[in-house]
């Protein structure tokens, strides 16, 4: 795959983000609206575009395949929480704000940017295989994660993991297993739902940018240090690992996508959550958005 292809291709992903940054300047778009967006991403076409993805490969992808993905998906957590344990005391020596930069290692945004980002540059057949990374996100959020800020595993946090997320990527893989044929009506209701993903997490991000100062995402150099070892030095580091349990070289493209996502949501969720300043991150997350578009096709150019 030439790099100029996959590069024009995050940039059309880029172009998305700038609609989504002219339309909330322009008042077309609030607050709510992008609540209201996130939720239906979130809760509506983020599942329909595992489903549909699901209903596609039904009986195209061996239970083997799947194992090594899921096997994968928790090593690449376990490598970024050392990291995170390693790395984060460099950049913050404050124990609470340390934390946060250790949910910033480990969780990114596997779901509602990494799935269109693989839809659109590998095709929407491989995003069964990001539903097992979603699925290991939440199992280590609401373990690790959790315990992390509370101190504490609770029964609450557990809880937690039943979202549509987690309910559907568990659907799409019973449809795999068991190679379950979905009616074709219901296929392509899915499919036109799951289409919408892309375009709309884009834009949502475009709002975020432009309620955003600039001058505190992009003029602060350590950030920047930071984004170069979450998108490039860790994910760069991890691929000999992965090329010695797998030759698949299309499994292995979905691999370092999911190893270069930028940092996720949840992080700063949880330091708003505990009253921690949340700005960093909140910078961090726009900053590492902005710069995966030119950092996966040096990833994806390596492989």
């Amino acid at each position: 795959m030439a790099v100029l292809t996959i590069f024009f291709q995050m940039l059309a992903l880029l172009l998305l983000i700038f609609a989504g940054w002219y339309m909330t300047k322009k008042g077309m778009m609030d607050g709510h609206t992008n609540e209201r967006m996130s939720q239906m991403i979130v809760r509506v076409f983020n599942p329909m575009l595992i489903v549909a993805s699901a209903a596609d490969s039904a009986g195209q992808i061996s239970l083997y395949t799947m194992a090594l993905v899921g096997a994968i998906a928790c090593g690449m957590f376990a490598i970024l929480i050392f990291a995170g344990m390693i790395f984060s005391p460099l950049f913050q020596k404050e124990r609470r704000q340390r934390s946060i930069y250790q949910l910033m290692f480990v969780f990114s945004n596997l779901g509602f940017i990494g799935i269109p980002v693989v839809s659109s540059i590998l095709g929407p057949e491989y995003v069964i295989y990001v539903t097992e990374f979603v699925l290991v996100y939440n199992l280590v959020f609401y373990t690790y994660g959790m315990t992390l800020m509370e101190g504490k595993l609770s029964l609450s946090a557990l809880k937690g993991m039943l979202n549509p997320g987690t309910v559907f990527s568990f659907i799409a893989l019973l449809i795999i297993i068991y190679g379950i044929h979905v009616p074709d009506f219901i296929k392509t209701a899915v499919t036109y739902l799951g289409n919408v993903t892309s375009p709309m997490a884009l834009v949502a991000v475009g709002f975020s940018l432009a309620n955003s100062r600039l001058k505190s995402i992009f003029g602060q150099p350590g950030l920047y240090v930071f984004s170069a070892l979450k998108l490039l030095a860790l994910p760069l580091a991890m691929l000999p690992l992965l090329k010695i349990v797998t030759a698949d070289e299309e499994l292995i493209r979905v691999c370092m996508v999911m190893f270069g996502m930028p940092v996720g949501n949840m992080p700063l969720i949880m330091a708003t959550q505990k009253g921690i300043d949340s700005s960093v991150c909140s910078a961090v997350i726009i900053l590492t958005t902005v710069l995966c578009v030119f950092t996966v096709p040096v990833l994806l150019a390596v492989v």
